[in-house]
This record gives structure tokens, C-alpha cells and sequence, in this order.
């Protein structure tokens, strides 16, 4: 018995120590992993910086590429100017670094013509990226008369010229220049009163200068030992944590990690319950009482699937089944990472290709936009909806939700990701997918629907370029009688209806606001946000709405679409661009409705007579059919029944 003692003692030991190292050990997020900070010579590199080609471009910020010359010289390249500046010095404190000409780091000499040209250069970077601090400056003249006012200072010479380089501070600065003709000017690091030489600038340029970088301050997700990034499809800051990616800062190991006594407490708390097992287990293997133990475990353990084997209709999956469908979730599986779950490529044993998302975490809120998405995509039934065909148990330690696999991308990936070069979207392939979304929306909106996240993200295509719409995991339940629901704005920058944002109030013309952006997406090939635009037109809506009122469509509409050598294909895209003006009106009465959207596009398409287009099926159709000699054969194994759009008549008014 002392023997049996010692080898039960032994093994609750093991398991303890297991314990506390799978609190270090184990399901550490990738993304944590590789937005580690590296280095490059001297400098240590991290967010708002990346290094380019050895970390991911999602643990930076677009525009702040480092490229790690000779794994020595960390160079910033900016593309305005076509230059690269060398890093000297980060101070993340105040967002600042010391940077100068890349090119003049090997010229040693003292009278360089290599200085005095990237004087006249004059250097030009993003406001919406970079401040250039212009506290001391080096400006550059040539072309002077001949003055005795200038007689004390030293001219040098290159390429033939002479020239004379003053300090930006200099009292005689405004003399000199109507003597001389301004070749350029210089930000630089020097005294105000630093008397500049022939023999001295090349230094005072080699020493460099500051600049200000605007992107977002990393400092709360650091303090909560997290690591910056960027989610890049929207352009949105994130905070990658050793357990999953997280908005602002890591606020479940901020919690465990406030003080080390919650650590002890925890580690005690767990040691003591194993131990406790441990003792029951000792006890029943003297005392015969092993099936009661297994009884309590078989009773009180989650069970992977539910007794009912379905929610709302639709077949419940095993987690096993699925992580072997996705080979373990294997992240070259990976179709596409959302706001809230990550989406993977899996092949069922049936031999069923699917999508299978995996959202972030299992919480309260998780599982309330997993129970939705399920409610909403079982109660709908038209042909431009994307299919569940499944999901986990709610009660499974990980939700996942099983749809069919569409296999040709997204829009987006056609009109400004992966695809767009090699596959290229004609005016009329863009046309039907233009009216076979706003089917699948006016629809939507019959069934007391609000999608919530109408983007060309969600905008699914099949191999023969039908719309499949997708992404229910926002979509709200809309009360019959109701004119709209208080809730907090959620959805993707650039789509956001601004009335919805400033007043908390979520319609139907969200929806189609948010669609006016898809449309504008779909004439000018343009992405919804772009950070290399100007400031004002950084989101794509009010660009559009700045060109349209300017009549300047020429400077919107994408030209190898054909607007101005098909008089057809110009008259289309002039309409749609009118039409996705009336969409994005800031005041919701003015805009259409989707039922108008998709009716005014039936007539646009009219226009087309050259290809003798059928009129598209109303979305109230029995089976509709949004293009010429199309049919939509239901899946294998289906959830939806016959294409039907029947209204519902149980509105739910939960709140989300």
C-alpha cells in the first residue's frame, strides 16, 4: 500500500508541475510570436516600423517598412521622394527619429557635391505619416551676383555650378536670397548660431535630422505585454497577445498579471484541486468506488455535441471532425481573418469542401453572434446567400461554423487585392455582381434583415462569378414596426453609415449606404480606404462624393473599364456612379431604398442592349436567377430548402 502511495504521490506531482508550465508553454498566438521585435545593426525595430522580409507586414504600419541593408543599415524608404533615409535613432518616448541621406553615409569628404545635391532635393514625406521637425535647416543659393555682403562667405562648387550654403537662421539669409537664385532647402541638427563653411556642411548634413511619426501610440498595448499591429484588410490597430489578437490593449493578462499575489493564488487554488483529485483517486482505488468517479466526470465534463445533434435545423459537427477537415486548422489553410474569427479551407470525409470559421474566443458575446449568424442564415433562402451548412455545439470548447466553400475569392480581391492584375473584373461582370448584391440586400431588408457589414470583403464569387453574400456575425434581427435600434455603431471603416456612427441609431440605410461604397469600389477598382490619399479622401465615399459634385468622373471611374471608348459602357458607369452618390447621401431620408437601388440597376442594365441582357428576377422571385441561362443547383447536403422569400413573421428584438 506504501508502494501504491508513493506512485499515486509521484504522479500528482507531475501533473502539478505540468500545470505551471502550460501557463508558459502552451497556445501562444502566432501573431504574438512574429511581432517580436527584431534588430537591425544597432537599432531595435518594433511598432509603428517592421522589417521587411523578415517580419510580417501585419506587426507594422503600412508607409513604415524598414529594409535591413547588409543586416546592418536599417533603411526607411520614402516614396514621395524616391529616397532612403538611414535610421540612426528610434526614441519611441515621443514618437520621434534621427534619420539622414543613405547616400551620404560612405562620402567622407568635406566639399561633397553628393550634400549639396540632396540639398536641392528638397525633401518631401506624408503629412499623414511622417512631420518633418524644421528647427534648424541648411538652405542652398547659386546664381549670385556679385555683392559685398557676401564677401565673408565660402562658395563651393559642383557639376560646373557654384554654390553657396547658408544656415536657414542666418541674418543675411533674406539678403542673399535676392542675390542668388534658391536651389533647396534642408532640414538638419545644428545650433541656430553654427556658422556653416564649405568645410562644415557635409558634416552637419551627415549628422541628419528628426522626424515625427503619426501612427497610432503603441504604448497601452505594451504596458499589458502585448505587441502592436495592424489588421491591414481594414486598416485597424490591434494588439496581439500570447492568447489571441485583442483592440486596445491585453486585457486578460493585464488582470492576471496586476500583482504577483494573484499568480500565487491561482497556482495554489489549481495545485490544491489536483491534489484533491489525486486523493479521490488514491481512496477509490481502495475502496471500490471508481465507476462513481467516472460517473461524476462523464456528468460534469462539456460535452463536444449536443443530445439535439441541431440548432434552428442545421447539423451539429464534432470539433475533432473539423480539425481534421482543416488539417489541424493549418494556417496555409487560411481563406481570410475577420473582425471577429479566422476563416480555413477544410474537406469533410464525405468529400464536402467548406469554410470553416474559427471565432477568436469562447465567451458570452462570442456566442451570442454565433447563435445569430445561425438563427438568421437558416431563416433565409435566396440564391446570392452565402450556405451554412453547420456548426460545434455552443457548448464545444471552441465555436465553429461550417458554410460551402466559394472557391474564386472575394470582390475585393478582384478589384484591388491578389487577383486584380491577373483577373481583372470587365464592366459587365461588374454589373451583375452589383445587381445580384443588392438582390441578396433588398431581400435581406424584406426578411427584416440588416446586414450591418455590407463590404467587398463579405462579397463572396463562385467559379462563374455569382455573388455570394457572407458574414451574419453583425447582422440584427429587425422589428417589423419598428424605424430603427439603438445600438453601438460596429462594422468596417470606409462602410460605416456616419448617421449610424453619430447617433446610434441602426436602419436599413446602413445597409445601403454602406452598398453606395461597394458601388463606388466597383467603377474606380479603388480600395474603401486608402491611407496614400489626401486626408480628406483617405475613406473612398467622400473622394467619390468630392469628384461626382465636381463632375470630374474622369478622375474616378476606373479608365480600363472602357468609359471612354464604349459610349454604352460610359453611360453605365456614369448612372451607377449617380446612383451610389444618392446612396451616400449623410441624411438616411435621402437616400434610396434597396428595393429602389436594385430596380434603378435593372434599368441601368437595360441600357445594354448590345448584349441583349434579360431583366434580373425581382428578389421576391420564386427562383431567382440573376444571370442569362444560369441555374443555382443546391448543394450536396443543404440546410436551405427551395429559393423562396418568405417574409418572416417572428421578428426577434434582442439586443445585441
Amino acid at each position: 500500500m506504501r508502494d501504491v502511495y508513493d506512485i499515486s504521490t509521484h504522479i500528482c506531482l507531475f501533473i502539478i508541475i505540468i500545470i505551471l508550465l502550460s501557463e508558459r508553454c502552451c497556445c501562444i498566438d502566432q501573431k504574438y510570436i512574429d511581432c517580436a521585435p527584431s534588430k537591425c545593426g544597432k537599432q531595435n525595430i518594433s511598432f509603428p516600423f517592421y522589417i521587411e522580409g523578415e517580419q510580417k507586414p501585419y506587426c507594422g504600419v503600412p508607409g513604415f517598412a524598414i529594409t535591413c541593408q547588409d543586416k546592418i543599415y536599417p533603411l526607411l524608404h520614402i516614396p514621395e521622394d524616391n529616397q532612403s533615409l538611414l535610421v540612426e535613432e528610434i526614441f519611441d518616448d515621443n514618437r520621434t527619429l534621427r534619420v539622414s541621406n543613405a547616400d551620404l553615409r560612405s562620402d567622407t569628404g568635406n566639399n561633397s557635391c553628393g550634400a549639396i545635391r540632396q540639398i536641392a532635393r528638397n525633401l518631401t514625406v506624408r503629412g499623414d505619416r511622417f512631420e518633418l521637425i524644421k528647427d534648424s535647416r541648411l538652405v542652398l543659393l547659386c546664381n549670385c551676383s556679385t555683392d559685398a555682403s557676401l564677401s565673408t562667405y565660402e562658395f563651393d562648387h559642383c557639376d560646373g555650378t557654384t554654390y553657396l550654403v547658408m544656415n536657414g537662421n542666418d541674418k543675411k539669409l533674406d539678403a542673399a536670397k535676392r542675390l542668388c537664385k534658391l536651389r533647396g532647402e534642408a532640414p538638419v541638427i545644428m545650433k541656430n548660431d553654427q556658422v556653416i563653411t564649405s568645410l562644415n556642411y557635409s558634416t552637419v548634413m551627415r549628422r541628419g535630422f528628426f522626424l515625427k511619426w503619426t501612427a497610432t501610440d503603441c504604448r497601452e498595448c505594451k504596458e499589458s505585454g502585448g505587441r502592436c499591429g495592424m489588421e491591414l484588410d481594414h486598416f485597424q490597430f490591434l494588439c496581439y497577445c500570447r492568447d489571441r489578437p485583442h483592440y486596445r490593449n491585453c486585457t486578460t493578462n493585464v488582470a492576471v498579471k496586476k500583482t504577483s499575489k494573484v499568480i500565487l493564488a491561482t497556482v495554489i487554488v489549481g495545485a490544491s484541486f489536483v491534489l484533491m483529485i489525486c486523493l479521490v483517486t488514491i481512496i477509490c482505488t481502495y475502496k471500490g468506488c471508481g465507476n462513481l468517479f467516472t460517473t461524476f466526470l462523464a456528468n460534469n465534463t462539456s460535452s463536444d455535441i449536443d443530445d439535439s445533434a441541431s440548432y434552428f435545423g442545421v447539423p451539429v459537427f464534432s470539433y475533432k471532425d473539423l480539425e481534421e477537415a482543416t488539417q489541424k486548422f493549418d494556417p496555409s489553410k487560411e481563406l481570410g481573418d475577420g473582425g471577429y474569427g479566422t476563416v480555413y479551407h477544410g474537406k469533410l470525409k464525405d468529400g464536402r469542401e467548406v469554410a470553416v470559421k474559427r471565432l477568436y474566443e469562447n465567451n458570452f458575446k462570442r456566442q451570442e453572434q454565433f447563435m445569430n449568424e445561425i438563427e438568421i442564415l437558416t431563416r433565409l433562402r435566396h440564391p446570392n446567400l452565402v450556405l451554412l451548412y453547420g456548426c460545434t455545439s455552443h457548448r464545444s470548447h471552441e465555436l465553429l461554423l461550417v458554410y460551402e466553400y466559394i472557391p474564386n475569392g472575394t470582390v475585393a480581391d478582384h478589384l484591388h487585392g491578389d487577383r486584380a492584375e491577373n483577373e481583372p473584373l470587365t464592366w459587365h461582370v461588374r454589373m451583375h455582381i452589383a445587381m445580384e448584391t443588392a438582390s441578396a440586400l433588398a431581400y435581406l431588408h424584406k426578411s427584416d434583415v440588416i446586414h450591418r457589414d455590407v463590404k467587398t470583403n463579405n462579397i463572396l464569387l463562385d467559379n462563374s462569378y455569382t455573388v455570394k453574400v457572407a458574414d451574419f456575425g453583425l447582422s440584427r434581427l429587425f422589428p417589423t414596426a419598428a424605424t430603427h435600434v439603438s445600438t453601438a455603431p460596429q462594422g468596417t471603416p470606409g462602410y460605416v453609415d456616419p448617421e449610424y456612427h453619430q447617433c446610434y441609431q441602426l436602419t436599413d440605410k446602413s445597409d445601403v449606404y454602406s452598398f453606395g461604397v461597394v458601388l463606388i469600389e466597383l467603377i474606380s477598382s479603388m480600395p474603401a480606404v486608402d491611407i496614400s490619399r489626401s486626408r480628406n479622401e483617405i475613406n473612398l465615399a467622400n473622394l467619390a462624393v468630392n469628384r461626382i459634385q465636381k463632375c470630374a468622373l474622369d478622375e474616378l471611374i476606373d479608365p480600363s473599364l472602357g468609359y471612354k471608348s464604349d459610349p454604352v459602357i460610359g453611360r453605365m458607369t456614369t448612372s451607377v456612379a449617380e446612383l451610389a452618390f444618392r446612396c451616400l447621401q449623410l441624411e438616411k431620408e435621402l437616400r434610396p431604398t434597396m428595393d429602389e437601388v436594385y430596380e434603378c440597376l435593372l434599368q441601368i442594365q437595360a441600357v445594354d442592349e448590345s448584349k441583349n441582357a434579360k431583366p434580373q428576377p425581382s428578389p421576391e422571385s420564386e427562383n431567382a436567377v440573376l444571370l442569362k441561362n444560369k441555374t443555382f443547383p443546391a448543394s450536396p447536403v443543404t440546410v436551405m430548402d427551395n429559393w423562396t422569400s418568405s417574409r418572416s413573421t417572428t421578428p426577434s428584438t434582442s439586443e445585441f
